[in-house]
């Protein structure tokens, strides 16, 4: 962690919904002036497209394990390296993972490749990662203790499936019975290195649909944010009671239904997120020094 040099993550599993934290995230550091060196978790893959096809295929006649959610397939070690660099000098590499045709225009390779390492923007406030392993745990490696804000995503499991599922088949045309091969190839580095990440966050925020996605694989719709509640739940820096009122009293609809966690409707989400992660973001700025600047 570094006072000077902020390190914000967000991590969850494929399909969890990251991107509506980052969407959040992304606000927050307009409005406040915070400039961000954004971080792709997808860029520390240790394979491309290609190269991981043919890998799945070698670790399947071996019998071993791979997949994006564990060690095997990440170059964990590089992002450790850049989030020490950042952490102690504001400095490091990143690169880019391309998803589709249209950021295939836009950096002019492929998809399913990566950009170059190139240095990271000088002069940020904070760098900002969203992707799988924000907090990961593995061996000597420990992501989480180089964070100084660790947001956990990580809807009721069913939950995650559904929205995976729809994604892929949406997205990347894959076949259900595709998408459940994936889910479960990946089960044993989801519960080993995905998981116990949410011991390790700052916040987690978790939604629970009130529709029934009991087989997820026959859910043919996403539950909308209006048939879903949202937990939200402190592990570090435990809010006062006085602070779970208020925020209470800000939310409609909102219940305490813990010492530290807070049930809200589920298209309260963004609005519940700003409200919490502009203060912590106003804090790390205020470490900084900035206090003209984030007053």
């Amino acid at each position: 962690m570094s006072r000077k040099h902020p390190i914000v993550a967000v991590t969850g599993s494929s399909g969890a919904g990251t991107s509506t934290v980052k969407n959040a995230l992304e606000h927050i550091f307009k409005r406040v002036g915070a400039r961000a060196a954004f971080i792709e978790g997808d860029s520390f893959h240790r394979y491309d497209r290609q190269e991981m096809r043919r890998e799945l295929k070698k670790a399947a006649k071996e019998g071993r394990n791979l997949s994006h959610f564990g060690p095997e397939g990440n170059l964990f070690d590089k992002q450790l390296e850049l989030f020490r660099s950042y952490g102690q000098s504001g400095t490091g590499e990143r690169r880019h993972y391309i998803h589709d045709e249209e950021e295939a225009a836009t950096y002019g390779s492929p998809p399913g490749t990566f950009t170059d390492w190139e240095p990271i923007p000088p002069d940020t406030d904070l760098l900002f990662y969203e992707g799988l392993h924000g907090g990961v745990v593995a061996g000597d490696i420990d992501m989480s203790t180089e964070v100084d804000l660790l947001i956990g995503v990580c809807p009721t499991i069913n939950l995650e499936w559904v929205q995976k599922i729809n994604r892929d088949k949406a997205e990347r045309g894959y076949q259900t019975a595709d998408v459940m091969d994936t889910i479960h190839r990946r089960m044993y580095d989801y519960m080993h290195y995905i998981l116990p990440q949410f011991s390790q966050t700052h916040i987690n925020f978790q939604r629970i649909p009130l529709t029934d996605t009991s087989n997820p694989f026959c859910i043919e719709r996403i539950p909308t944010a209006d048939q879903s509640l949202v937990l939200i739940h402190y592990l570090k820096d435990k809010p006062s009671v006085e602070y779970k009122i208020n925020l209470k009293g800000l939310i409609d609809g909102a219940q305490i239904t813990g010492f530290n966690t807070l049930v809200i409707p589920g298209g309260k989400m963004m609005y519940a997120m700003e409200l919490i992660l502009t203060q912590r973001i106003m804090d790390l700025m205020r470490r900084r020094g900035h206090l003209d600047k984030f007053e």
